[in-house]
């Protein structure tokens, strides 16, 4: 894996944002905010259940795994994660080095009740916009590629717009400067995104330092249910499971099982 993925993923996401900006100017995606379906509010969605919640995950392949599910049918994975007790649904909107695509995200918006999430290396408010025009409800924001005064910004605009942001960190010397910029909902990535490694213990040891008044998501590397427990008995609120639900031949059977029915 070239350490360098995380600073590759970023050069070529200015680049496409570049380019949608020229077809499709900013101007012309405000105009279609109005025709945008209603937000959902992922932030209650999360915090409904007593028990743990989930957030499943849409991805067809991955720069650490290749290629994870194929045949791919967004829509047809969406419908079992929700008729299965899933509480949100992310996707993966990457097409250089995710194989998604926006429209994944509008085709899904259609077919399901249950917030949807813009999972995207976003960097720029055009990218926003961009995803509330595709019907997005959340967004997903990393602290490794944004500046404390970015991430306000981009934050600030995400609400603006009616959304809720997961804002994601992996680096602990990052957490001081995240909480600072004030979000609702915040996400401990167990994958270093630099090396693609995940561990399970990075939420754990960072539990005791998220504010109590923030929605708590813990980030890759799920994959049974023991794992579930280990994160609900530490006090976290939800979690965002992708690559182990993608790779399941049963995926609402995994959702079940994930969410201990």
């Amino acid at each position: 894996m070239n350490p360098n993925i995380l600073q590759t993923i970023v050069e070529k996401k200015r680049k496409e944002v570049s380019s949608s900006k020229r077809l499709r100017p900013l101007d012309y995606l405000v105009e279609q905010l109005d025709r945008a379906p209603s937000v959902r509010d992922f932030k209650t969605a999360l915090t409904d259940s007593t028990a743990i919640s989930l957030i499943a995950e849409i991805k067809k392949a991955s720069p650490s795994a290749g290629l994870i599910r194929d045949p791919f049918d967004p829509i047809e994975i969406a419908l079992a994660y929700e008729q299965s007790g899933a509480h949100a649904i992310s996707i993966l909107t990457d097409e250089s080095f995710f194989q998604g695509h926006l429209d994944y995200l509008s085709q899904v918006r259609e077919r399901v009740s249950i917030p949807i999430l813009r999972k995207d290396f976003l960097i720029d408010p055009y990218q926003l916009v961009e995803a509330r025009v595709a019907g997005a409800d959340a967004i997903l924001l990393i602290a490794e590629i944004l500046s404390p005064t970015h991430l306000k910004e981009m934050l600030q605009k995400t609400w603006d717009l009616g959304m809720e942001a997961l804002v994601e960190f992996y680096l602990p010397e990052n957490l001081p400067w995240v909480i600072q910029a004030g979000p609702r909902v915040i996400g401990v990535n167990n994958r270093d995104l630099r090396t693609f490694h995940t561990d399970l213990q990075h939420t754990l040891s960072l539990r005791d330092q998220i504010p109590t008044s923030c929605v708590l998501v813990s980030e890759s590397g799920i994959r049974t249910r023991e794992d579930v427990l280990q994160l609900e008995e530490a006090g976290v609120h939800a979690i965002l499971v992708g690559e182990s639900l993608m790779r399941s031949s049963h995926i609402g059977e995994s959702v079940l099982h994930i969410l201990g029915q």
